[in-house]
């Protein structure tokens, strides 16, 4: 018996270790066809005026006792299929606008861009006049260049005089607000952090103490300002002067664009970096209202059939298994920014 035993746990290992073998194999295949098939994503489509009337029902029904809830789901099953047959009138839902609720929640890289153009792309070929696109946008700011494609993605809506909606219930600080200022209509909810108009660049320099180590770091260019300040070489006083250039160039074509879309704003007041909370952007002009996204268009779907829509992309096999790595660590720095928001563009 202990023979039996002891071979019977043996055969267990045995089994469990091919079957580990067999399962590294396969994900290690799949993950392969997946990396030679190129990503494909697709469009998401959900009726928030139909999602709102099952939370309502929902509640109202809990309310009720079995029977009252039993007799009022007949009376609107009654409802519905003499809806149905009146199909020569108009029905009241399709006479409305529509309003499109898409989202962007940015990060250093403005990399939720690749989500967000794709979703414009969709509602430009379906949307009509009356229509109105809301953009509910929270990102403490980034890089200038990712910001900047993500201000033009919204750009594309203003262009076919699609009217512009963006709610920010928490923040849109300079590469946030750089978007947020395209919008016909900027809500904040009361305690959002707003504004943050500036630019900034920091980086260590190492070069003493590698000089106190006797190691040289050589640097090669073709262009006299090729590279202006590094890591690791000796930053000249001349380089500075033209890298803190660089930098007053990019915020002055920073206060243009907002210029441009909010003119009534006394840009040089409030283009220092600073921020401000939903309340007192108001005050400086910086937003149009004060309100929350979930307020915003609760009253919207009173007047309009409200969509959200999404893009869903098909993650690869080491995504699904959590290997996103620099995501996380991504996220982890833009955590940390969101509490000093005065950073980037």
């Amino acid at each position: 018996m202990e023979f039996l035993s002891e071979y019977g746990l043996f055969l267990a290992k045995v089994v469990t270790f091919v079957a580990a073998i067999a399962v590294v194999i396969a994900m290690i295949v799949a993950s392969r066809r997946e990396q030679g098939a190129s990503k494909k994503g697709h469009i998401e489509v959900e009726d928030l005026n139909e999602r709102f009337r099952e939370t309502r029902q929902a509640m109202e029904e809990a309310m009720l006792s079995e029977e009252e809830a039993r007799r009022k789901r007949k009376e609107e099953s009654k409802a519905k299929k003499k809806a149905r047959k009146k199909k020569d009138k108009p029905d009241d839902e399709a006479e409305k606008p529509r309003a499109w609720v898409l989202d962007f929640d940015g990060d250093i890289q403005a990399s939720d861009v690749a989500r967000l153009r794709e979703c414009i792309t969709a509602v430009l070929g379906v949307a009509k006049a009356g229509d109105e696109v809301v953009v509910r946008l929270e990102s403490p700011g980034g890089v200038v260049h990712g910001y900047g494609l993500a201000a033009s993605q919204l750009e594309r809506i203003r262009q076919r005089n699609i009217p512009l909606t963006v709610c920010v219930d928490k923040v849109a600080a300079s590469g946030g607000y750089l978007m947020s200022c395209l919008a016909d209509k900027l809500v904040a909810a009361p305690f959002a952090i707003v504004g943050s108009i500036g630019v900034v660049a920091q980086l260590p320099n190492f070069h003493r103490l590698l000089k106190k180590h006797d190691i040289d770091y050589e640097i090669f260019t073709a262009g006299k300002y090729k590279r202006t300040v590094t890591l690791f070489g000796e930053n000249t006083e001349e380089g500075k002067r033209k890298f803190q250039q660089d930098l007053e160039d990019t915020h002055a074509l920073f206060k243009e664009f907002v210029h441009r879309y909010r003119p009534a704003v006394d840009i040089e007041a409030v283009s220092q970096g600073d921020i401000w909370y939903g309340v007192r952007a108001l005050e400086k002009g910086l937003i149009d209202e004060i309100k929350t996204s979930d307020d915003y268009i609760l009253e919207l779907a009173s007047t309009h059939k409200v969509f959200h829509v999404d893009w869903v992309e098909k993650k690869s096999l080491p995504e699904r298994l959590g290997l996103g790595l620099a995501a996380f660590v991504d996220q982890g720095v833009t955590s940390v920014l969101r509490r000093w928001p005065g950073h980037g563009a």
